[in-house]
This record gives structure tokens, C-alpha cells and sequence, in this order.
């Protein structure tokens, strides 16, 4: 498993994060995620869309207990999980500039943007392969929002979490409430200044 180099990558953020006093929840991207993730692909899609608050999420407590969170810790982790699934009738083409829109906005709300490594810019706009974008916000050391965005030719999942994780507790939760399960030969790195 090549889990290592997205684990070293949190903890590096980790690490600079100590150094910035915390701030409250994460500051929100500044654009109409909705609007542009409807106009990210070439073609109108079906979405379908579910979340959970709070509460939902503390109902799951054992859930993630028994995936490795700390009993104690798993209550007060997440606070709210949002899934966005778009379906498209034919292979998409995906918009570099809208999605350097959703990018920058992002970056100008403090967001650390991870990019898949093994990734070109010809599968992006036309992927063969799942493309996948991590976004995170940190406060201190902990990680209070992350934001997944995976597309493939015909479907594209959006994922927002809201939380106060430590960097493993996203190992943790991969594969439960609509997270994507850690991709063994993603090779997640910080994406280049300016993506």
C-alpha cells in the first residue's frame, strides 16, 4: 500500500499548521460551489445529494469506533458530511477553467490543495482514469474541514466534511458515510503554487 506519502504529506501539514494560532470552522470557498460544479463538465448531469448533521453523525459513534477512531474522539470529530454525485449520459469533458475557478477560490480561503501525482492534464479534462482533488483546512494541528472532488468519464462525487480530525483519523474514516475509500496508488502531493 502506498498509504505512506499521503500520511507524510498530512503530517508535514500538520507541522506547519502548529505555527498559525486555530481559527474557527473553515472559511467557506468564496463562489457558488453548486453553480460551478454544474458547469465543471460540458453536459448537463443528473446529481443526487445527501448529508448528515451533527446528530445523524453522532449516531454513528460505534461505527467509526470500531474503524480505528477513538471511541471518545469520534462524537466530537465530524460535524457534518455532504455527498454531491453527478452522473453524466456520455464521457464528460471537464472545464480547466471553471475548475481553476474553483481552485483559486480555495486558495483565497486558506484551503491546502493536494493533487494526485500520477495525474496528467490531459486525463483531468478528459479522464480515463478517477481523478481526485483533496482540499483541507487546517486549524493548529487538526484538520476542521476537507473537501473531495473525484471525477471519472461519467461521474464526478463531491465530498465536504466539516470536523476537527486529527491527519490519521482521515485514514480512519475512508470507506464509511460516502468517503472514498484511501486510493492505494494515488500518490497525493501539494499541488503546484497557484492549482
Amino acid at each position: 500500500m502506498k498509504l505512506r506519502p499521503v500520511l507524510f504529506v498530512l503530517a508535514l501539514f500538520a507541522a506547519t499548521a502548529l505555527a498559525q494560532p486555530p481559527v474557527g470552522p473553515p472559511p467557506p470557498p468564496t463562489f457558488d460551489m453548486h453553480g460551478a460544479l454544474m458547469n465543471l463538465a460540458d453536459q448537463p448531469a443528473t446529481h443526487t445529494s445527501f448529508s448528515f448533521d451533527r446528530s445523524e453523525l453522532q449516531i454513528a459513534q460505534n461505527l467509526l469506533a470500531s474503524g480505528g477512531l477513538d471511541a471518545n474522539h469520534a462524537a466530537a470529530a465530524l460535524t457534518g458530511i455532504s455527498v454531491d454525485n453527478y452522473r453524466y449520459p456520455r464521457p464528460a469533458f471537464y472545464t480547466p477553467e471553471t475548475m481553476d475557478a474553483i481552485v483559486a477560490s480555495y486558495n483565497a480561503a486558506g484551503w491546502k490543495h493536494l493533487v494526485n501525482a500520477n495525474q496528467n492534464s490531459a486525463n483531468t479534462a478528459q479522464p480515463r482514469n478517477t481523478v481526485t482533488d483533496l482540499w483541507l483546512h487546517f486549524a493548529g494541528a487538526d484538520i476542521t474541514g476537507v473537501t473531495v472532488l473525484s471525477r471519472s468519464p461519467q461521474n464526478m462525487s463531491v465530498i465536504q466534511i466539516t470536523c476537527e480530525l486529527r491527519p490519521l483519523d482521515l485514514v480512519h474514516l475512508s470507506g464509511h458515510f460516502g468517503i472514498p475509500k484511501v486510493d492505494p496508488n494515488a500518490v497525493m502531493v501539494p499541488a503546484p503554487n497557484g492549482r
